[in-house]
């Protein structure tokens, strides 16, 4: 059935009619009502004996009186998920393309192919725990998402009257099931690298075209996103402090015939969260870095343009020579190679967030600290380690500037840089 063809309104008033002759049998019709007048009519047929019947009739006419009633009786749960999550789900505003995909993938490859074609008048708390025990054995993570968005989704179908009552309720998901705790951040060591080799990440990708991405990463926690929608109005260069309050990535919302070609996925879009909106400060090996890529921003913006190659004047410290922003998984390639030239265990791009708090909690920085730092609420911060632990203690904000000083310490030259570029002085702190 298509539920976008389907009337979904609530009734305002119904009519029902006595138990007649139907085909050779018992049944009755429904009249429902709706606020414009306009009306649907709903069979109930099939009965063998008259007393089934009127039996029926009355149990309808409790659903009806209780606002209950369920008009579409055909509706499979796959129609339910497809309408929920398109016209229910992607319209909200703080509904993002990551989730709309990572909800599409669970309904699509792990709901559906179990329970998708059960009519959602048929389906129990049995067919959903099987399906639940399936998952935690071959995609225990998976279980996590296929709960929930089963969960509201038929919660959805209950308000609409597509089911009289939610069958999810009362379920617990089944043993077996990896339980973290609410907002903790889990860093597992051992995917991360340690000092000589993040010396070494850097070092190696100086003369590459992912240096940017891999300094804001390692040397600052940020997120892919965040990097790629770094501006450089977003650095305060008197008090070297760094501003995120956007990231690039795929606008759910977007008019995509407004948008200009290949850009779907490089649209300035809000943080991930509200306390993914931050200011950090800028470590000095991250301030010349910034300085540094200005000076080719604007030598690139300078030079002679001819036909499609023209300068876009963008503003991001991470882009193409054409002042183009980096889509999310540009770096993909070069990052590869460049750990295999280096011969460093492979981890994702992703875990550079983890290498970095893990080099500020073995220095002593307050995990509260951090937590702000990487742009998380909470600052509970679990180290699956298998080193010793150290003790944790308040504060210490600049312990991480000890060994990026070691890498490139901050002098003079940063001054002249700036004063070149942007035209101001900048006192040198002793």
């Amino acid at each position: 059935m298509d539920l976008t063809k389907a009337d979904l309104r609530p009734y305002v008033d119904y009519e029902v009619s006595g138990v007649m002759p139907i085909k050779g049998k018992f049944g009755f019709r429904v009249t429902l009502i709706y606020e414009d007048l306009s009306k649907r009519e709903c069979q109930h047929s099939g009965f063998l004996k008259k007393a089934e019947a009127e039996k029926a009739r009355d149990c309808v006419i409790a659903q009806l009186h209780d606002k209950r009633y369920v008009a579409h009786r055909n509706v499979k749960v796959e129609e339910l998920l497809k309408y929920w999550l398109e016209y229910e789900m992607r319209p909200r505003q703080g509904f993002t393309a990551n989730s709309y995909a990572t909800y599409k993938n669970c309904i699509e490859k792990h709901i559906n192919p179990s329970i998708g074609k059960l009519k959602l008048q048929a389906l129990n708390q049995g067919h959903i725990m099987k399906m639940f025990n399936h998952l935690v054995k071959k995609y225990p993570s998976m279980l996590k998402v296929a709960k929930p968005v089963l969960n509201t989704a038929i919660e959805f179908a209950v308000s609409k009257n597509l089911v009289t009552q939610n069958p999810c309720d009362g379920i617990t998901l089944p043993k077996g099931t990896k339980k973290n705790d609410y907002h903790v951040l889990v860093v597992n060591e051992t995917r991360t690298y340690n000092l000589e080799q993040v010396k070494q990440l850097l070092k190696a990708s100086k003369n590459t075209k992912i240096h940017m991405q891999l300094v804001f990463a390692l040397l600052m926690g940020l997120r892919r996103g965040e990097i790629n929608g770094l501006k450089y109005s977003d650095v305060d260069f008197e008090r070297h402090k760094l501003r995120i309050n956007r990231q690039l990535g795929e606008d759910l919302h977007a008019d995509l015939d407004s948008i200009a070609p290949n850009t779907k996925t490089k649209q300035e879009i809000p943080p991930k969260t509200q306390s993914s909106c931050r200011e950090l400060d800028i470590p000095d090996y991250v301030y010349q870095a910034i300085l540094e890529e200005r000076s080719k921003y604007e030598k690139n913006r300078s030079r002679r343009q001819n036909g499609r190659w023209v300068f876009q004047d963008l503003d991001y410290i991470c882009c193409s020579s054409y002042g183009r922003p980096r889509s999310k998984h540009y770096h993909f390639v070069h990052y590869k190679k460049l750990l295999e030239d280096l011969g460093l265990p492979h981890i994702r791009f992703h875990d550079l967030r983890s290498t970095y708090a893990t080099l500020l909690m073995k220095n002593d920085v307050n995990q509260k600290a951090v937590a702000s730092a990487l742009g998380h609420s909470s600052s509970i911060i679990t180290v699956d380690v298998y080193t010793d632990k150290q003790v944790i203690i308040e504060d210490g904000a600049e312990e991480i500037q000890s060994f990026i000083d070691e890498v490139h310490p901050y002098d003079e030259e940063d001054v002249r840089r700036l004063k070149n570029i942007f035209g101001f002085d900048l006192k040198l702190e002793t």
